[in-house]
C-alpha cells in the first residue's frame, strides 16, 4: 500500500540522522564526493553510501550524479535544492546550541563569511567592516570577491552567510531573498591628463583607446555592450577583460587605457582625482545592487549587524559631485 504524505514525513523524522545531512550538505557544497570525503574525514565509498541511505529515507534522487564519472556531482535535483535549505538550518541551529553551551575558550569561533561582485566591493565593504569589527573584535571575517553566479551558488549552499551583489536570473533565486541597496550607472573612467578628459569627444572617440571591460557574462559587461550598441557601436574584440579592479584602476593610471566600470569601483579614484569620468552620458545603465542572504537562514544577530552596516554605507553612497569645470556630459 502506498504511504500517505503524513506517513512519509514520520518516516523521514524518525530515520533521517545528522550523519546524513552533513554528508549531503558536504557533497552540496563540494559538488565532488572525493572532496566531500576528505572534507567529512570518511572515505568516498561511504559517503556515497551515506547519500543513498539519505536519498532512500526521502524517497527521491536528491543529487544528479555526473556522466563523466561517478564521483562528480552535476547539481541537486528540485527535491535537493529543497532539503539543503532545510539541512542548512539544522546544522546552523546545531553550532548554535553548541556556541550557547560551551562559549568559553576552546568552544568554535564566530565567522562571517561575505561575498561581494569586485565592481561593488570597493565602495561599500570597507566603511562597513572597519565598523563592524569595532563591535565584533574577536569575529573570524572571510570576503570573498567574485562572479555573481558563482557568489549566489556559494550563498545558496551556506558557503558564504550574505552576499552584496545583484538579482539574477528569477530560476536561480529560489531560496534567496534580494534587498536593494542602491543603484549605480557605468562610467568611462580614465588618467588625469587623458587626452579625452581634456575636451568632449564623442562616444566613438573612446574606442580609439584601449579599454578595459568586465568579463562576458557579467552585468557590467551586458551594460556596456548594450550601451555601445543601442549608438551603433560593438565592443572592440582586443578589450582587456578583468574582473579584478585593482588591476583595472592600476592599469588606467599607468595608461591612456579607457575603464568602463560600474562608478562604485572607481568611486574613491574619481573623488580624489586620481581617475577622471569622462563627460558621457550613461543614463539607463543603473544596475541595481543589493543585500542577499538565504531566505531560511537560521537568525543571526552578527549576519543582522553586518546587513545594517552595510545599509548605512549604501545610504552615504551619494552622487558623485562634478568636479569643477568638467565639461557637459554628451551622449
Amino acid at each position: 500500500m502506498k504511504k500517505s504524505p503524513a506517513e512519509l514525513r514520520q518516516d523521514f523524522v524518525r530515520n533521517v540522522q545528522l550523519r546524513h545531512l552533513r554528508a549531503f550538505v558536504a557533497v552540496a557544497q563540494e559538488r565532488h564526493l572525493a572532496r566531500a570525503a576528505e572534507r567529512l574525514a570518511l572515505s568516498q565509498p561511504a559517503v556515497s553510501k551515506t547519500l543513498s541511505e539519505l536519498e532512500a529515507v526521502v524517497g527521491t534522487r536528491l543529487v544528479e550524479r555526473s556522466q563523466a564519472g561517478r564521483r562528480g556531482v552535476q547539481g541537486l535535483t528540485p527535491a535537493g535544492e529543497q532539503l539543503l535549505a532545510h539541512a542548512l538550518r539544522v546544522l546552523e541551529a546545531l553550532d548554535a546550541s553548541a556556541q550557547a553551551v560551551a562559549p568559553a575558550a576552546g568552544g568554535r569561533i564566530e565567522r562571517l563569511r561575505i561575498g561581494a561582485l569586485p565592481s561593488v566591493a570597493p565602495a561599500l565593504l570597507p566603511v562597513a567592516l572597519a565598523r563592524l569589527r569595532e563591535g565584533w573584535p574577536a569575529v573570524q571575517i572571510l570576503v570573498k570577491s567574485a562572479a555573481n553566479a558563482v557568489l549566489l551558488d556559494e550563498l545558496r549552499a551556506g558557503e558564504l552567510d550574505l552576499v552584496v551583489g545583484r538579482m539574477s536570473d528569477p530560476r536561480l533565486m529560489g531560496g534567496l531573498s534580494f534587498e536593494l541597496l542602491h543603484t549605480e550607472p557605468l562610467v568611462f573612467a580614465v588618467r588625469a591628463g587623458h587626452p579625452l578628459a581634456l575636451k568632449p569627444a564623442p562616444v566613438q572617440a573612446v574606442l580609439d583607446y584601449p579599454l578595459v571591460v568586465y568579463g562576458e557574462g557579467t552585468a557590467p559587461r551586458h551594460n556596456t555592450e548594450s550601451f555601445l550598441s543601442a549608438r551603433g557601436l560593438t565592443l572592440p574584440p582586443n578589450a582587456l577583460q578583468t574582473l579584478d579592479v585593482a588591476v583595472a584602476r592600476a592599469l588606467v593610471a599607468v595608461s591612456d587605457a579607457v575603464w568602463i566600470t560600474p562608478l562604485g569601483a572607481a568611486r574613491s579614484e574619481l573623488a580624489d582625482g586620481r581617475l577622471v569620468r569622462l563627460p558621457i552620458d550613461t543614463t539607463g545603465t543603473e544596475e541595481p545592487v543589493g543585500l542577499l542572504q538565504r531566505s531560511e537562514a537560521e537568525p543571526s544577530p552578527l549576519r543582522a549587524a553586518m546587513a545594517g552596516l552595510l545599509r548605512e554605507a549604501a545610504k552615504a553612497q551619494g552622487a558623485l559631485p562634478a568636479r569643477r569645470g568638467a565639461p557637459r556630459a554628451i551622449g
